[in-house]
């Protein structure tokens, strides 16, 4: 939840949540900046769990059936993206982000906090090792996969980017990166 607290307050307008999960990120959007959370996931038990979490009573709220790689809204149609958590278990990161471009309206902001690719080469090589047990034991999420470069690829220009190894977390999991970027 520290890492989600970095980015997730400073979204404001309408809101696309990319893989809102159990919607833990909820209690942390500010409805006085917020004019409406979209969310979106693909499992039917979380977005049950989601319409129910806790958050500000004055947050407008939908979360619809959907998945990143193929978002059912109209282009330029939302101010930011959050995206938290998620890249790791999507079925196409590169598909996911140049949806979430896609639907970013051209002076959009696309907040992300994912946890991926380690930058030291000991850590990324057990990384390698354990990742085809993680998927079969996390639902699908990788370890491996590149955060920050991969949404400059996808056509995002950052403006804003931390990383560290997570506190109390083993290494091989704990690498997030965090951050900000708008459509280039």
């Amino acid at each position: 939840m520290k890492q989600r607290a970095k980015i997730v307050p400073q979204a404001h307008g309408r809101v696309l949540e990319l893989g809102i999960g159990m919607g833990l990120n909820l209690a942390l959007y500010d409805p006085a900046k917020v004019s409406e959370v979209v969310g979106v996931d693909p499992a039917r038990e979380l977005r049950a769990v989601a319409e129910a979490a806790p958050r500000d009573p004055a947050l407008k709220v939908r979360v619809d059936d959907g998945t990143a790689e193929d978002l059912p809204f109209e282009a330029a149609s939302f101010d930011c993206v959050v995206c938290t958590f998620t890249l790791c278990s999507v079925q196409a990161p590169a598909t996911a982000l140049a949806e979430a471009r896609r639907v970013l309206k051209p002076n959009g902001r696309f907040f992300f906090c994912e946890h991926g690719l380690a930058p030291d080469a000991g850590v990324a090589r057990w990384q390698r090792r354990i990742e085809p047990i993680w998927k079969r034991l996390g639902g699908g999420c990788h370890l491996t996969r590149p955060v920050t470069t991969a949404i400059a690829a996808a056509g995002f220009e950052i403006s804003r980017q931390d990383s560290m190894y997570l506190p109390g977390t083993p290494r091989f999991a704990g690498w997030n990166e965090w951050g900000e970027a708008a459509p280039a």
